[in-house]
């Protein structure tokens, strides 16, 4: 049984009971609104197919993650495909990124709600962040069965308030729970520049 949240990754990694290599659906469907340069993170990356689009759309992309097992992989990816990615092993809760280090941050089905003011001092002004997680008005069991890791009705926009919301989804329960975006929120939204 896995001790540490490191331990529990590596074992899901080496299992092959993780998601792939697709990037998550806000930064599919809003990649229309990365700019054409910068630096940008793939937080919680898992087998990075965030930092992968990232790094296809011209961004100087770093791949971060607590899973030794998920890197290593990676790793092995981006070197057979010569893809300019920088990888970390890291726990983000105990040693988050820097302040005004990076044009774009995406999270992808990872919350820690404590990291979220760290996230917000990192993305440098005018960046921008894309979020996706699950939500606990959802329609199946899929994704977390732990509350803390679940987001409340609206609660995406309420810890971004203080950043231009440029797109948000979530669809809860409401209308025909077969069709739409379901058990997840995106929110894409960026920082202003702080006026003198």
């Amino acid at each position: 049984m896995p001790h540490t949240d490191a331990d529990k990754w590596n074992e899901i990694y080496r299992a092959g009971k993780h998601g792939g290599r697709q990037a998550c659906q806000v930064l599919k469907e809003y990649i229309h609104l990365l700019p054409c340069t910068g630096t940008a993170l793939d937080l919680a990356c898992g087998m990075g197919g965030n930092a992968i689009l990232l790094t296809g759309h011209g961004l100087a992309t770093s791949a971060w993650d607590i899973s030794s097992a998920a890197i290593t992989t990676l790793d092995a990816f981006i070197k057979d495909q010569e893809l300019p990615v920088r990888t970390r092993v890291v726990d983000v809760v105990k040693d988050p990124p820097p302040g005004d280090s990076f044009d774009v941050i995406v999270v992808s089905r990872f919350l820690e709600r404590q990291l979220i003011p760290d996230i917000k001092k990192a993305i440098r002004a005018n960046g921008l962040i894309f979020y996706q997680t699950y939500t606990r008005n959802r329609v199946d069991a899929k994704g977390p069965k732990n509350p803390d890791y679940l987001l409340e009705d609206n609660e995406l926009l309420r810890l971004f308030h203080d950043f231009q919301i440029l797109a948000y989804r979530e669809e809860g329960t409401t209308g025909d729970v077969d069709k739409g975006f379901r058990n997840e929120a995106m929110l894409v939204a960026q920082k202003q520049a702080k006026r003198l």
